[in-house]
């Protein structure tokens, strides 16, 4: 009966004195932070790679990144307007996959590889 005692007396304690307790959860910037991290490692596998396939992969990992901001921004304000939008940048993410698989494939038959280079001047 002491320790249950004592333990509602701590945090009780600590909601008081307003220090956070141990492992109080995310919050607003371990989100922003985890966007900003998936976002740049998507930037930089974009403009590294030469493969076509990683290029459209680290642009659909910037598309992830973008929706993961706008759920923990409209989670922060309690409205649902960015679960909106992330609808939508899900609907336009699948079609920009379906479309780059189909581009992949084409330009894979023409030329038998995915070296964005060979492709820099196309001629019609």
């Amino acid at each position: 009966m002491t320790s249950a005692w004592l333990m509602m007396t701590s945090s009780a304690l600590l909601a008081q004195t307003g220090a956070p307790a141990a492992m109080a959860g995310p919050t607003l910037a371990h989100y922003l932070f985890v966007s900003a991290a998936m976002f740049a490692l998507g930037l930089i596998g974009f403009l590294t790679r030469r493969n076509l396939i990683i290029m459209f992969l680290s642009t659909e990992l910037m598309f992830q990144a973008a929706g993961i901001a706008l759920i923990a921004f409209s989670r922060f304000h309690l409205n649902h307007t960015g679960e909106t939008f992330v609808i939508f940048v899900l609907t336009i993410a699948a079609a920009e996959a379906a479309m780059a698989l189909a581009l992949v494939v084409l330009l894979f038959r023409r030329r038998e590889s995915l070296d964005a280079q060979q492709w820099d001047e196309m001629s019609g």
